[in-house]
C-alpha cells in the first residue's frame, strides 16, 4: 500500500534540510540510490522492515549502509531515523517525491511520448521543443512504441495530453458519422 502522505512529509523535512546545507542534489542521488536497491535486493527491505530483527539488528544494517555510502551526518540521521520509527518500508515513496521536490526546483518536467514507430533523435528534439514551449519547463521524455495507435504520436507532460494518433481520429470521424445519423 502506497503512504504518499507520509512519504511527502519526510521527503519535505530532509528536502529542506538538504537545501539549508545545499546538498539536495547529493541527497539526490543517495535517495535514488537507495531506492533503485530496494527494488534490486529484496533481502535488504527484509534487513530493514522485518519486525521479526530486533531493533538494534536493522539499525546496525542501516548504519553500515550509510557508512558505506558515505553519506553526511543530517542524511544518516535521517536514515537512521526511518529505521528507528519503522518507515524504512516507503523509502522508494520518499525518494520518488524528493525527486519530484528536486525536479520542481530545478524547473524541470518528464514526459512520455507514445509512436507506433520508433521516433528519430531529430524528431525527439523537436517534439521536446514544442512541450518546452508550451509548459515552459524543461522537458525529459521517455518514449515508448505502441502500434495500437496506428500512426501519429501520443504526448503527455503532467496534466498535458496532446493526442495526435490515428486511432483516437478514426474515433473522432466514427462517433461523428453516427451523430449525422
Amino acid at each position: 500500500m502506497k503512504q504518499t502522505i507520509l512519504a511527502r512529509r519526510y521527503a519535505k523535512a530532509i528536502f529542506m534540510v538538504g537545501t539549508e546545507e545545499e546538498k539536495y542534489e547529493e541527497y539526490n542521488g543517495t535517495l535514488q540510490g537507495l531506492a533503485d536497491l530496494y527494488v534490486s535486493n529484496p533481502d535488504v527491505v527484509d534487513a530493514l522492515t522485518n519486525p521479526l530483527y530486533p531493533l538494534d539488528v536493522r539499525q546496525k544494517v542501516m548504519s553500515g549502509m550509510v557508512t558505506s555510502m558515505e553519506v553526511d551526518t543530517p542524511m544518516a540521521n535521517f536514515l537512521n531515523l526511518l529505521v528507528e520509527k519503522k518507515r524504512a518500508s516507503i523509502l522508494p515513496e520518499i525518494a520518488e517525491e524528493f525527486k519530484a521536490m528536486v525536479d520542481d526546483v530545478k524547473n524541470v518536467s518528464h514526459g512520455t511520448v507514445v509512436s507506433a514507430v520508433e521516433l528519430d533523435d531529430a524528431l525527439q528534439g523537436k517534439i521536446r521543443e514544442t512541450l518546452e514551449k508550451l509548459t515552459g519547463k524543461k522537458v525529459e521524455l521517455t518514449t515508448t512504441i505502441d502500434s495500437s495507435i496506428i500512426g501519429g504520436i501520443v504526448a503527455q507532460v503532467g496534466d498535458l495530453v496532446l493526442d495526435g494518433s490515428i486511432r483516437t481520429q478514426l474515433a473522432s470521424l466514427k462517433d461523428s458519422i453516427k451523430g449525422r445519423e
